[in-house]
This record gives structure tokens, sequence and C-alpha cells, in this order.
């Protein structure tokens, strides 16, 4: 999904994979983001986690635009 690898991206910042709270905060946006697109409320958690690993994967991606 395009729309949810651009608010990881916007919301990423170099550092987000040690502090909580902007790992936080990049969940709320990930959860906010399935639900706008009506995504099973409860597959969600399983989906937000999944999204968070695959961001952490590409970590250097995502932070070197900036």
């Amino acid at each position: 999904m395009l729309v949810l690898y651009e608010k990881v991206k916007q919301n990423a910042t170099t550092d987000w994979t040690i502090k909580e709270s902007v790992r936080a905060k990049l969940k709320v946006v990930v959860k906010r983001t399935l639900r706008k697109y009506g995504y099973p409320p409860d597959m969600q958690k399983l989906a937000t986690e999944t999204v968070l690993k695959q961001a952490e994967m590409i970590a250097n991606e995502l932070t070197a635009a900036d």
C-alpha cells in the first residue's frame, strides 16, 4: 500500500528504530491509515507490527531522503 509507505516515510526520523516514543507515533499513524482504508479491526495489530518490521528493514531508505 503506497499510502501507508508514504505515511511511514513522512513520520520516520533518523533514530525512530531506537526511540520508543517515535515508534509509538508511527504505530498510531499506521493504525489510523489502516482504519481509514477499511482494514479489518481484528487484523490491525498484526498488520501494524508487520508494517513496522518492514519499515525497520528499509530504515536507511526512509531516512536517506531527508
